[in-house]
């Protein structure tokens, strides 16, 4: 991975507010194809220039619009946490960059890491869901990343909540996330680490950092 200034990062993801979220549709193959090209686009305004040239012609442009900003938004805010954590001396970044089952080891416990918005369709208010992580962890394997991005494997979350209710916004506030992932790796141990098994005989380990604002 690229050293990113994290600074400039926070600076482009927070133009995306100017624009409505909405995905439209649920995450696909299809459409995640055609919107690849957010991966090598980092400058906000190159990327609505990109998806002019490419879809501005197309009957379903406003659908390939808003997916390729949420896509782009998601990507490069991952980037910039996965570049956090792996500056702390006790992270080790994946040795495979396109390895989507691992995006970091902790102190030898492998991670893909999620960011997360807390699910509108949850079963419980902040406070209970926060003494009861463990439900959420289990809501998030059921429902979270169909299709290629699905697997049980370790997953570290970070979940975020704005009183506002505009949760996604959070994760353009990179320097703030900075500070709850420095906080959280500061007091890591593995035994903290909560345990599961959703295939017979194997276990994974997860866990959460709450980011609520």
């Amino acid at each position: 991975m690229n050293n990113l200034n994290l600074t400039q990062v926070e600076t482009e993801l927070k133009k995306r507010a100017a624009y409505p979220y909405r995905w439209g549709r649920r995450q696909n193959n299809f459409f995640d194809k055609q919107t690849n090209f957010i991966y090598k686009t980092f400058l906000f305004d190159d990327l609505l220039i990109e998806l002019d040239k490419r879809f501005k012609s197309d009957s379903e442009y406003d659908k390939y619009f808003d997916y390729a900003l949420n896509r782009w938004y998601n990507f490069w805010s991952a980037q910039a946490v996965e570049q956090i954590f792996c500056a702390f001396p006790e992270v080790k970044p994946a040795r495979d960059s396109k390895d989507r089952l691992v995006d970091f080891t902790i102190r030898g416990a492998a991670f893909d890491h999620k960011t997360s918005v807390f699910p509108k369709n949850f079963p419980m208010e902040l406070k209970e869901a926060v003494k009861n992580t463990p439900e959420l962890i289990k809501w998030f394997y059921k429902n979270q990343s169909q299709q290629q991005r699905k697997h049980l494997k370790n997953r570290l979350f970070i979940v975020l909540y704005n009183s506002s209710g505009e949760h996604w916004k959070l994760k353009a506030e990179i320097s703030w996330l900075k500070e709850k992932i420095d906080h959280y790796l500061l007091g890591f141990h593995p035994d903290f680490l909560m345990k599961f098994s959703f295939e017979k005989g194997k276990t994974i380990i997860s866990d959460v950092i709450w980011a609520v604002k």
